[in-house]
């Protein structure tokens, strides 16, 4: 399906990541350049005790190119590689925008579905986007803050970051991370397809490999579910040689004993294969919990997924197995709820992956 390019419509102020940046509000004004940090502390963006919980849609922006002469997984690896076979990471391959909405003003383009349960209402939609701004080619990083986006049967509309861009150079990388509240955008638009366009990543090969992609989480009221804690993060961390951890205080959360829970992830640059990525909760001072989802390896959380509580059930389009250097799941959080909780954390590592932080979403049972 086409999507038309529509004028330019600013959206979203810019303002720095310490501002109480919560307001549901996209002006139309035109906004400035976000500024940049090579590193952003993360802080809490949003958090709320309501009857709903949290959604989210997302899908990476570039893929390997497969051969000319096409043929299945036998004859190209770079087929094999999208369907998730095998340890295939993004520095193996000639990498390529993917590109769905055949719109000759963009150079990529996905989709993802946003699923919201019926009378569900919108409180709050937050959009991240990022990725690694040299491989073959060098991108601008004054492009890194602007994205475009078309709601469900909508025209593109261009969304700019409304906080500090994160933007670093190491590991022969130039990761960029960028988000904006686009909660009016969704809350008008409600479920479907989302479209975004222009993310701006770097293709081609190199040791380090192309990788980049988006995430939009948002938070819904709904009067039949469960009331729930529902929490967002984000920052701009790096886990590599020197700094192999990383954790968060997620604060007082009164969780029931026997509770359940979602822990989403937004990560780039995890290679598939490359074992010793794990994730973990702290219900309890002093009690931790590792966390796995079913569809990432032993070993390996941040394999190049986007996963549902360990299942491929987004729509996407594309919707490739293995995404090539972006992760954004959602991993089942009950295990470490069976004794309720209270003063929580999370906890990332890396043994051998270079990994960069981008967001956390937290969905657990409150007690009354």
């Amino acid at each position: 399906m086409r999507i038309p390019v529509a004028p330019a419509v600013r959206r979203v102020l810019v303002c720095l990541l310490s501002c109480a940046a919560l307001s549901t509000a996209l002006p139309a004004a035109a906004a400035p350049r976000a500024g940049e940090r090579p590193r952003i502390p993360f802080a809490q963006r949003y958090h709320a005790v309501q009857h709903g919980g949290l959604a989210r849609a997302a899908n990476s922006a570039v893929t390997c190119r497969h051969s000319a002469a096409g043929g299945g997984a036998a004859e190209d690896p770079c087929v094999a590689a999208r369907l998730g076979e095998g340890a295939a990471a993004n520095h193996q391959y000639d990498m390529f925008y993917a590109d769905v909405d055949d719109d000759p003003n963009t150079f990529n383009s996905t989709r993802a579905e946003l699923v919201l349960p019926e009378e569900a209402r919108v409180t709050y939609a937050r959009l991240y986007w990022g990725g690694n701004l040299r491989v073959g080619e060098q991108k601008p990083p004054k492009d890194s803050g602007r994205v475009l986006v078309a709601e469900p049967g909508g025209a593109y509309k261009e969304v700019l970051a409304d906080s500090l861009v994160g933007h670093r150079t190491a590991n022969g990388a130039d990761a960029f991370h960028a988000t904006a509240d686009v909660t009016r955008l969704v809350r008008d638009s409600g479920p479907g397809m989302y479209t975004v366009a222009q993310i701006n990543v770097a293709m081609g090969r190199t040791a380090v490999g192309a990788w980049g992609g988006w995430t939009l989480v948002v938070a819904y009221a709904q009067e039949d579910a469960p009331l729930r804690h529902l929490s967002l993060w984000d920052g701009f961390e790096t886990l590599a040689e020197g700094r192999r951890s990383f954790r968060l205080d997620t604060g007082p959360m009164r969780v029931p004993m026997g509770g359940s829970g979602r822990l989403g992830t937004v990560v780039y640059d995890g290679d598939r294969g490359l074992a010793g990525d794990h994730v973990a909760f702290e219900p309890h001072p002093g009690r931790t919990v590792p966390l796995t989802g079913s569809a990432n390896a032993p070993g390996d959380a941040f394999d190049s997924t986007v996963t549902d509580s360990g299942g491929t059930q987004i729509r996407r389009r594309p919707a490739h197995r293995n995404t090539l250097g972006y992760d954004s799941d959602v991993i089942d959080l009950s295990p470490a709820l069976r004794r309720g909780a209270s003063d929580t954390a999370v906890r990332l590592g890396a043994a051998r992956d270079y990994l960069w932080l981008g967001a956390l979403f937290l969905e657990a049972d409150a007690r009354v």
